[in-house]
């Protein structure tokens, strides 16, 4: 596909991604201008995540009409969530616009890396799906900080408004550029076809766990890791400012590790890769957290490794079955939810126990997840 294109479509799904993750750093910020504790609106996003590893089964009904039509269903839905804040900011419209939000983006995500698989050859796949994956970072660079001077300039609805707007005006160009090279036929088994499908072919189930392990193995060090550093240093503001700007690093350097090595080193290799190194990050992890500068350190490992192989896993689970692209790469997003949630379930037990068992967890999950790509790469050509 044409750079053009692409860099068009990273910069709206920039925006998309920015009314995603603005919750997290500015949730005290919302809270207090709907006048609750930051409880109840944690318990909203909670809400809206459990949703959301819903919305698989929704997709057969999105797949067949096409990636274009994904892409401007998934962004009109994002638009509307944000527009509904703007107009009524009330704490039932923000409860309700955050999952129409996340609905519309697990609809607009697996269509537009369905479409730059559509568009690619699978050869040159880890590179476009990199730049495709560099609006998840560059919305935490420049899409954050950009939501924080309108809060702090006009209120904490503002963004609302905007975002509104911008994704309203990306829908138009979406409309204006983007066109089907053709569509994915309807299942001969039915609507629930392509989901059967998936369920039932054990290479695709492989393919899906990888996503899952090495979520679940991020998320036991990611929940607890501010945790850690002020238990470790008692210095909790600098030292998580710090650990911030690590992970925003952290996921560009790994993005553009993807751009640089997936394709020379073959997906699946690069998958299985990725993993070993995470497993070594976190060995490592404990060893150089006996400073606060080498824990930062550590973690900037721990976090490219990871963000390494999630981007790669993307471009592999868009070519395992490509008569279901787009309802797959759903599902792998799905996987993702599941394995961050059954992280965060282990990792209060683990962290109870000292890092150094949250780190071991770490490594036995990612073996987990090399175990999967080993089985990938010897049933799925």
């Amino acid at each position: 596909m044409s750079r053009l294109r692409l860099f068009t479509l990273v910069l709206v799904r920039v925006v998309l991604n920015t009314a995603h993750r603005m919750i997290y750093p500015f949730l005290a910020v919302f809270a207090r201008g709907l006048g609750v504790d930051i409880g109840t609106v944690s318990a909203l996003v909670a809400n809206r995540s459990l949703i959301g590893a819903a919305t698989p089964f929704l997709f057969p009904f999105v797949e067949p009409r096409g990636r274009r039509f994904g892409m401007l269903l998934g962004a009109g839905l994002v638009a509307a969530a944000m527009g509904l804040v703007a107009l009524w900011p009330t704490l039932a419209t923000f409860g309700t616009a955050m999952v129409l939000a996340l609905v519309g983006k697990t609809f607009f995500d697996p269509s537009m890396l369905a479409y730059v698989a559509d568009h690619t050859p699978y050869e040159q796949r880890g590179t476009a799906t990199a730049f495709a994956e560099f609006a998840w970072s560059l919305s935490f660079i420049f899409g954050v900080p950009a939501v924080g001077f309108l809060i702090a300039q006009f209120g904490w609805s503002a963004p609302f408004g905007v975002l509104s707007l911008t994704i309203a005006l990306a829908c138009l160009l979406i409309a204006w550029t983007v066109r089907d090279s053709h569509r994915p036929a309807h299942h001969a088994d039915g609507i629930f076809g392509n989901v059967r499908a998936i369920f039932t072919s054990a290479p695709v189930l492989a393919g899906l766990s990888i996503g899952l392990f090495a979520s679940m193995a991020n998320e036991v060090v990611n929940l607890l890791f501010g945790v850690w550093l002020e238990d470790s240093f008692q210095l909790q503001i600098a030292a998580l400012a710090g650990a911030s700007a690590v992970i925003g690093l952290s996921e560009l350097g790994g993005e553009g590790l993807v751009a640089l090595l997936a394709d020379r080193l073959g997906k699946v290799r690069a998958s299985g890769l990725g993993l070993a190194a995470n497993c070594l990050a976190a060995i490592l992890l404990p060893v150089m957290g006996r400073t606060e500068f080498g824990a930062l350190a550590g973690l900037f490992l721990f976090y490219i490794t990871f963000e390494f192989t999630l981007v790669t896993s993307i471009p592999l689970m868009s070519e395992i079955m490509p008569s279901a692209r787009a309802t797959t790469l759903s599902f792998n997003l799905a996987a993702h939810s599941l394995g961050r949630m059954g992280g965060a379930l282990l990792a209060p037990v683990l962290y109870a126990l000292g890092f150094s068992f949250v780190t071991t967890a770490a490594v036995i999950i990612n073996l987990l997840g090399i175990a999967a790509v080993w089985y990938v790469s010897r049933h799925h050509q």
